[in-house]
């Protein structure tokens, strides 16, 4: 009886784990996770455990992690998450198609986070940026809504360059990266960008039995979380032009993305 009640006040004395999964607050679509059994349809609520790939066919889905800080994975892209256990600041690794991540402040303090791509390695302190992985040589966009970013050709010598809200910078394999590099004159992309969110909203609102937009007129970006406040997102054209694939979503066995309604 000792030892039980002794095993028990140690158990209770450990300290809370934290949680390193990631999970699904909103979906539409074919959205997948790879893992060790294969291929599996994900959905909301469900779990995104370290090292495993999230697929997306034409769906979409948003995830948040332990600290309140969320991701979007948008249709035609491959993502790992944690993949480095021995590193849980490099939450996202993208192998091709575009994310949206908003990282959230820790009391006020920075918020050391990382997301790579086949080219880059994108370092962020508490913000809210997008990646795009636009073709099969690893040519990654980063462009930023908040904050500042600092991006990196892993690729090329040469040090990081800070990329601050509005600005973009695209990174080539073995291309050096450099200041003048950076792209302020967004808007034709920024539209086509702004055109991807709608759609993706609009699936979301009629998943829920709504119509139209979820939470009125506030359109792209995370409404109402993480430090969005609304504003409109600022990501480059959709991915799954030329050079990207859709690799191993096949069968996922999803349901398909609701199309636009008439008119859109």
């Amino acid at each position: 009886m000792l030892l039980v009640a002794a095993a028990a006040a140690v158990c209770l004395a450990q300290p809370h784990l934290p949680d390193f999964n990631a999970k699904v607050i909103e979906q539409v679509g074919q959205v997948s996770v790879l893992g060790g059994q294969g291929m599996q349809a994900l959905f909301k609520d469900g779990a995104v455990l370290p090292q495993q790939t999230i697929v997306t066919g034409d769906g979409y889905a948003r995830f948040q992690v332990s600290d309140g800080s969320t991701f979007e994975v948008f249709p035609n892209s491959k993502v790992v998450f944690r993949e480095h256990l021995g590193n849980l600041e490099e939450i996202l690794n993208v192998t091709i198609g575009r994310v949206k991540v908003f990282i959230q402040h820790l009391n006020g303090l920075p918020n050391y986070n990382k997301v790579q791509s086949p080219t880059a390695v994108i370092s962020v302190r508490g913000t809210i940026f997008d990646v795009v992985v636009e073709d099969e040589e690893g040519t990654t966009l980063v462009s930023v809504d908040e904050g500042l970013v600092g991006v990196q050709n892993w690729t090329a010598p040469g040090n990081a360059v800070l990329v601050n809200p509005g600005e973009s910078i695209r990174v080539y394999r073995n291309q050096p990266l450099a200041a003048r590099q950076i792209d302020k004159g967004t808007v034709a992309r920024d539209a086509a960008r702004t055109v991807e969110d709608i759609m993706v909203r609009i699936g979301l609102g009629r998943n829920r039995g709504g119509l139209g937009l979820p939470g009125g007129a506030s359109i792209p970006g995370s409404p109402g979380t993480n430090g969005d406040h609304g504003k409109g997102g600022t990501a480059p054209t959709a991915p799954g032009g030329p050079g990207s694939t859709n690799t191993g979503n096949t069968g996922a066995g999803a349901p398909s993305a609701p199309g636009p309604p008439p008119g859109q």
